[in-house]
């Protein structure tokens, strides 16, 4: 019985106790105004007018408000071959439909918090995800329906559309809580398509992939281990390692000339 509570003990510490940091020492602004709030970009995304080519990237940020201590919020911007504006792509909860694609600059902060890019595609490659996700966008299955926690909120969409494009092969942060709602379905594959899954609601479950590594969703809140990162995940900070996640570039070779 010892022993038993003991290791509740430190499974609550765990759970409770990234969070509790991010909210005294992550930098989250808990009173700010969203109407005043940064939104500047962070010049992570390739000039239009230099690449010519097409583009997609995936970024996320940490949540407006207090919601940025436990999870961030995700979103996909493209542009296509020869376009002058990116597209954004993305699910927020004060809108209906609560998908939205609008143009703007891919790469602003999310009300004060400054994003991070997971993946560019350019060339070939990212024509052929445009030419997906513009198929799939009318498809997807929330357009009515958002719940900040546990889903199926921005990072629930960012998954889904993730694991429908296989040019797409991104794992998104252990912090994004809503990435494994998976609605009435029980199984998935991992949203990177390099393992799979099981979440009952996005609430409770397991996820084990070569990206992903091995996560364990307790209240929507990750624990696990990430290999390529010699680090372990943990609630609301996200991935501890000893080796940096390398950022992936922002830069896309010119379109040749005609």
């Amino acid at each position: 019985m010892r022993k038993l509570s003991v290791g509740l003990l430190i499974l609550l510490t765990l759970l409770i106790g990234g969070p509790l940091y991010m909210w005294q020492f992550g930098g989250i602004d808990t009173r700010g105004d969203w109407r005043s709030a940064d939104r500047t970009s962070a010049g992570l995304a390739p000039d239009p007018s230099d690449a010519q080519g097409a583009v997609v990237q995936v970024y996320s940020a940490r949540a407006f408000n207090w919601r940025g201590i436990f999870a961030v919020h995700a979103w996909v911007a493209t542009k296509p071959l020869g376009a002058s504006e990116y597209t954004l792509h993305q699910v927020t909860g004060w809108g209906r439909p609560t998908l939205s694609s609008r143009s703007g600059a891919p790469d602003r902060a999310w009300f004060g918090s400054a994003p991070t890019l997971h993946a560019t595609l350019c060339g070939s490659e990212a024509e052929r995800a445009i030419e997906r996700i513009d198929a799939l966008l009318p498809d997807y299955p929330y357009r009515d329906r958002y719940r900040a926690w546990p889903g199926p909120n921005s990072n629930t969409f960012v998954a889904w559309l993730i694991r429908e494009v296989p040019e797409l092969s991104v794992a998104l942060p252990s912090s994004a809580i809503g990435k494994d709602y998976l609605g009435g379905k029980v199984f998935a594959p991992t949203p990177s398509g390099t393992g799979a899954q099981l979440s009952l609601g996005g609430v409770l479950g397991a996820a084990v992939g070569l990206q992903e590594g091995l996560e364990l969703n307790l209240a929507g809140l990750v624990l696990g281990i990430d290999p390529a990162a010699l680090g372990i995940k943990l609630p609301g900070i996200g991935t501890l390692g000893l080796r940096q996640e390398r950022q992936p570039q922002g830069e896309c070779p010119p379109a040749a000339a005609g």
